[in-house]
């Protein structure tokens, strides 16, 4: 995927949730995409995901902030499983990779999926596995084209080998089934807006920071097309609250709610939401 002569200086980033270290940010021309140096190796890469603040390994409703947070990710939920099944026309079998503390699929189940789930993080296993979901530790073990639909969570940024688990995920696929991705978009007004600050750079767990055009390439050598781009319109609410926590000290409610609406206006025209859903299908 990297050609030398096709990669520039991006931007350089903090890491304000946990280490206080500065990752710069590398552009891909050829596939408009950013990508995280230096990258850490897998043993050294866990110590950054060990926080109380790193949200999506907790279910801790102490702060407005994650009051806000869990609000909105429970009104998401059912919009998830609704889209999901509009595509497969139906309930199926569903794979969840970066599955968290499990609440998506136990939304999906609910309305009568068949669901698996994948996660390394062990507290997260240990809360979904209290909400009646067993996640598995990865997908080597599961047999070929067994899943109607692959969903991936704000996940794909955090993997470090991503071709191949852009072949995985072709193999786990059956022939007309869907993958689903959301991942942030660099390209959107908040990203500009808040420069090296913007929240959703994520150094270094997002090791990958992607375009439409980055992600309809990658896929597009596997074979799987890109069907469509859905906005995701919360995130920019969300990631300009942080943004503003890291830049100024404070979560401006405020400013952070004008910042986000600009973002999805600006949007309407641009086309650059603050994190887009992937609708991609396998023929």
């Amino acid at each position: 995927m990297e050609d030398k002569k096709d990669v520039t200086f991006f931007i350089e980033c903090k890491d304000h949730t946990v280490s206080g270290e500065c990752f710069k940010l590398y552009h891909n021309a050829s596939y408009d995409m950013l990508v995280t140096s230096p990258k850490p190796d897998l043993e050294n890469l866990k110590k950054y995901y060990e926080s109380e603040d790193y949200i999506s390994h907790t279910d801790s409703k102490r702060s407005l902030f994650e009051k806000v947070y869990h609000m909105v990710k429970k009104y998401s939920l059912s919009k998830k499983v609704k889209l999901i099944s509009q595509l497969n026309r139906g309930t199926g079998t569903l794979l969840d990779i970066g599955a968290g503390t499990g609440d998506f699929l136990v939304q999906a189940k609910k309305e009568r999926w068949q669901v698996v789930g994948v996660e390394p993080n062990e507290q997260a296993k240990v809360l979904a596995k209290g909400k009646g979901v067993t996640l598995k530790k990865d997908t080597s073990n599961f047999e070929t084209a067994r899943f109607d639909v692959i969903t991936l969570w704000h996940v794909l940024e955090h993997i470090p080998d991503l071709e191949n688990q852009i072949v995985e995920l072709k193999r786990l696929l059956k022939p007309g089934g869907h993958i689903v991705i959301a991942v942030p978009n660099y390209k959107s007004y908040d990203a500009k807006y808040y420069k090296s600050y913007w929240a959703a750079y994520d150094v270094p767990r997002h090791l990958w920071h992607f375009s439409k055009k980055s992600i309809k390439k990658l896929f597009d050598k596997e074979g799987i097309c890109l069907e469509k781009v859905i906005p995701l319109k919360f995130d920019s609410f969300y990631v300009s609250l942080l943004s503003e926590k890291y830049k100024n000290g404070n979560m401006n409610f405020i400013k952070s709610f004008w910042i986000g609406c600009l973002s999805n206006s600006k949007a309407k025209t641009s086309k650059e939401y603050s994190s887009h859903i992937y609708v991609l299908k396998k023929e």
